[in-house]
């Protein structure tokens, strides 16, 4: 080899160790680990221990399954503290559950659970079971969520690596349906890449803003739905772990119709495992989008801004399913003030007499703010409409609403500010839709000249529930910057 080869290879590698030394210095510098697992919670089918599927009418029981339900993971670090974000494949775990994970991960500074809200897998909450009179849930099953989920944060804990983050979007409102006027979509779907020192993918956050419901009510098998193909086109593709978060998904947003074909070009619809594959394989090419385009970005060091907070139950169904027992859950006497809880009542106890008055009951949940660095992240504990994502509440407000002239509620953009967000949904609980409070139309005459409300009302605990959690985000995003909190 002549002397000038020699030379050049020396100056070559030199550069390349320097080139990976910087990197390995930026990456210690910024500080942040990050860690993946996941494990399965399918339940088991057992004769004589009927599972019952969540989503639609009450009454579904699972016959088989066609893949597995998975519990998946994220555990992000810097210095001392570490929080973990789960995403399930349910149609949503409870805020007291999640506190009993909580309560076995105490070394962590923040514990978030959000159901991706799949409609094809066991009930539980509790309404689903196999009559109107029947609570759905099995409770040694929900105990081996609460188990599963604990050793998915522990194992990823295990795994930390150095990373490096980059954030990164994508649009396609062509792949969400709505049924709900008006019609307002999130086809907005965030991503986050993590990359070792080396510059290799090592794990991905995608977070989209659709309903898993492809498989539709007359499917009987156990299935993620079509996250379950997202998933796994995008570990096949990237060759690392992926966790998958719903967003927005109120307002009806659904796998739509007429969009979806094989590969003769015909359409496919709802309740077609092809269907469904093929629907979750589009949104990993979107997805792919996001990621191949990721910008970089810094994720510490952390804030975190949360606090339990109490809704009024005024639907109707909902009060008399906890008085019959098939939704148990810990009551509080509703105080008119969501940030001053009222003292514990019975998990059956109906609506109790407050400073001489008969006041609803209300249930705890808990809305979240949380900065990483550059980036946002609310937590909600619901099904947001849409609407509220970026604003898009009709002002004015069609005029047969029951409250057109409701305050406009913030918007998640409005409250998180910047353009690098994630909103999981469904965070910490499932506490049903959540309508702004111009949309709500639950008595005659309708909006839109309808005959009938539309579906949505049924399904929300009160139309307070909108004002009450933007308010909350407001305030914990407020007191995230050191601000005080407004009322």
């Amino acid at each position: 080899m002549s002397s000038a080869r020699v030379i050049w290879r020396v100056i070559v590698v030199t550069a390349i160790g320097w080139i990976s030394g910087t990197n390995s210095m930026t990456l210690e510098a910024a500080g942040l680990e990050v860690g993946f697992s996941e494990t399965d919670i399918t339940p088991v089918l057992k004769p004589g221990s009927p599972v019952w599927l969540a989503g639609y009418g009450m009454g579904r029981r699972a016959l088989g399954v066609h893949d597995p339900l998975m519990a998946r993971c994220v555990v992000l670090r810097h210095g001392d503290e570490r929080m973990a974000w789960v995403s399930v494949d349910l149609i949503g775990l409870q805020y007291p559950e999640v506190r009993k994970i909580r309560e076995r991960l105490p070394g962590f500074r923040y514990v978030m659970v959000s159901s991706t809200h799949n409609h094809e897998g066991p009930d539980v909450i509790g309404i689903w079971g196999r009559s109107p009179l029947h609570r759905g849930v099995d409770p040694q099953y929900l105990e081996l969520v609460t188990d599963r989920v604990v050793e998915a944060v522990q194992a990823a804990d295990k795994k930390l690596f150095a990373a490096e983050a980059s954030y990164g979007t994508a649009a396609d409102e062509e792949l969400l349906g709505d049924s709900r006027l008006p019609h307002v979509k999130d086809g907005v779907l965030r991503a986050i890449r993590f990359s070792n020192a080396q510059g290799q993918v090592q794990g991905l956050i995608v977070q989209w803003n659709c309903h898993p419901e492809a498989m539709g009510a007359r499917n009987t098998k156990i299935t993620a739905d079509f996250p379950h193909a997202t998933v796994a086109k995008l570990k096949q593709k990237y060759q690392c772990p992926v966790a998958y978060f719903s967003g927005a998904v109120g307002g009806l947003m659904a796998p739509p119709d007429g969009v979806i074909r094989d590969e003769a070009g015909q359409e496919l619809k709802e309740g077609d495992f092809e269907y469904s594959r093929r629907y979750g394989e589009a949104v990993a090419d979107l997805a792919s989008k996001a990621i191949d385009s990721a910008k970089p970005i810094n994720l510490t060091p952390f804030v975190v801004s949360a606090k339990p907070i109490t809704l009024p139950i005024e639907n109707k169904l909902y009060r008399v399913a906890r008085l019959i027992g098939v939704l148990q859950r810990t009551g509080r006497e509703w105080t008119g003030d969501p940030e001053r809880p009222g003292p514990e009542m019975g998990v059956q106890q109906g609506d109790a007499k407050v400073e001489g008055k008969f006041k609803p009951i209300a249930i705890e949940t808990e809305v979240g703010y949380l900065r990483l660095g550059e980036l946002h992240v609310a937590c909600i504990p619901g099904e947001l409409y849409p609407e509220l994502v970026y604003g898009k509440i009709p002002d004015p407000a069609e005029p047969q609403a029951d409250f057109p002239d409701a305050p406009l509620e913030p918007s998640i953009a409005q409250c998180l500010g910047g353009e690098k967000w994630l909103m999981f949904g469904l965070a910490n609980d499932e506490i049903g839709y959540i309508i702004p409070r111009r949309q709500w139309d639950a008595e005659p005459p309708f909006a839109y000249g309808r005959p009938a409300g539309q579906y949505g009302e049924i399904n929300s605990c009160s139309s307070q529930v909108a004002p009450i959690i933007m308010g909350a985000l407001s305030r914990r995003v407020d007191e995230a910057r050191g601000k005080p909190a407004g009322p």
